[in-house]
């Protein structure tokens, strides 16, 4: 939908922030009627919440695509005995975990898919001609978090992509891992906080001395980072305590800051090949284990972050690639017939021009009330028909982050988008 008319809009803005809610990015998306809270760690995504929700996940997908990923959609709902086979059945706090009324079996809701993609590709009796493989999905997690809070930066229920990589041997699935890099970046860099986000060295656990995060400085964060001020990476808090230089370089000029988690990537190697036997014929005839990899991203985390580091007093400032409109065209109630009928010829002219446009049309609500909702929703661009523009033969146009409007031409608006 390009254009759409506020008087028809299902979501409506709120005076105040709910109480309960201490990060920005829950205050914000709440009042400007984005998201809605049912329970702890458990939000809706309300039709303008949602659009900025796809935006960000067709972002994604376009990287995971070009990357050679092929999509799919796993199950939430995984049975007991393949997280019995990694071992991770009782030692996964996080897990939520149930018995069914009527079959009696024992699931639980996946927070992640490894246990659900090993032997989904097993079935398929690879070969060396089918390797390397990348299969990726957008898909809701479930994880029993003992306290879910910082909004939907760290919740109960999200959706994540996670793209899974299998490989022939160790080179192969270096060589992916290091591709995967430029791709996260772009994707930060399209979502509009490249400028605040680390490639964040992290323990690779028992799979390799390694693994890497993705950390968005924030004063919102959950996590401390130290960033090198001559490589322009970081490392978290558990690299330090092991050796307080930087990985990548060495150097100790490095500077401490709180950031939140907006992606990984991991080598998995054959963690969660070997429990389920996924191996491949080589050219020989031979099976070996297939080797892999994983790359997440929570997009409700990504979103929340964006809104987190793009923010003012009046409320949210969308970067323009991920907002739910381009442009809110204001109409400002008048005696003057006109304005109402500038202020159409303009939404209609802008949606035919595939600019996304919200319009607030409504006739029941001041100039004030207009203006704040306005800078509370945060659209890139605000223009304005009224009286007064309209003597001056022209809309007002003003950026979000612009402190002054302009009037330009009726004839000259278009032209600007």
């Amino acid at each position: 939908m390009l254009g759409m008319k506020q008087s028809k809009l299902f979501s409506r803005t709120l005076k105040e922030a709910p109480k309960d809610e201490i990060s920005a990015n829950a205050r914000l998306l709440i009042r400007g009627g984005f998201i809605d809270k049912l329970m702890a760690g458990v939000y809706t995504y309300l039709p303008l919440g949602f659009r900025v929700f796809k935006k960000i996940e067709n972002i994604i997908r376009e990287e995971m695509i070009e990357a050679d990923g092929q999509e799919l959609l796993m199950p939430s709902l995984h049975p007991k005995e393949n997280w019995e086979k990694t071992g991770r059945w009782n030692t996964l706090d996080s897990l939520f975990r149930f018995v069914s009324h009527y079959t009696k079996m024992e699931l639980a809701l996946g927070p992640t898919h490894e246990e659900i993609i090993s032997p989904l590709v097993k079935k398929f009796n690879l070969s060396h001609r089918d390797l390397p493989l990348y299969l990726f999905q957008f898909q809701n997690k479930f994880r029993d978090e003992k306290r879910a809070k910082s909004g939907i930066l760290r919740a109960r229920e999200f959706a994540m992509k996670d793209l899974y990589s299998f490989h022939r041997n160790e080179k192969e699935m270096e060589e992916y891992y290091e591709s995967m890099k430029p791709r996260y970046k772009n994707i930060f860099n399209k979502c509009g906080i490249a400028d605040k986000t680390y490639l964040t060295f992290a323990s690779g656990g028992s799979f390799a001395k390694y693994s890497h995060e993705y950390q968005t400085v924030t004063s919102a964060g959950e996590d401390i980072i130290y960033i090198c001020a001559k490589c322009d990476v970081a490392a978290n808090k558990e690299i330090m305590e092991e050796k307080p230089v930087c990985p990548q370089c060495g150097s100790n000029d490095l500077r401490e800051e709180k950031a939140v988690e907006v992606g990984n990537i991991f080598k998995l190697k054959d963690r969660f090949s070997q429990p389920f036997d996924l191996n491949y014929m080589d050219e020989k005839g031979e099976n070996k284990p297939v080797l892999m990899g994983c790359y997440g991203i929570g997009l409700g985390r990504l979103m929340g972050t964006i809104v987190e580091i793009n923010n003012d007093e009046k409320g949210i400032i969308w970067p323009e690639s991920v907002a739910p409109f381009k442009v809110h065209l204001i109409e400002l109630k008048s005696d003057n017939t006109e304005v109402k009928k500038e202020a159409e010829l303009l939404f209609n002219s802008l949606a035919r021009k595939n600019v996304e446009v919200l319009y607030d049309d409504r006739e029941s609500v001041t100039t004030g009330q207009k203006f704040a909702e306005a800078d509370l929703m945060g659209l890139p661009y605000r223009i304005v028909v009224s009286g007064k523009t309209l003597a001056a033969n022209g809309a007002e146009v003003k950026g979000r982050r612009e402190k002054e409007a302009r009037i330009i031409s009726l004839g000259d608006v278009i032209n600007n988008f």
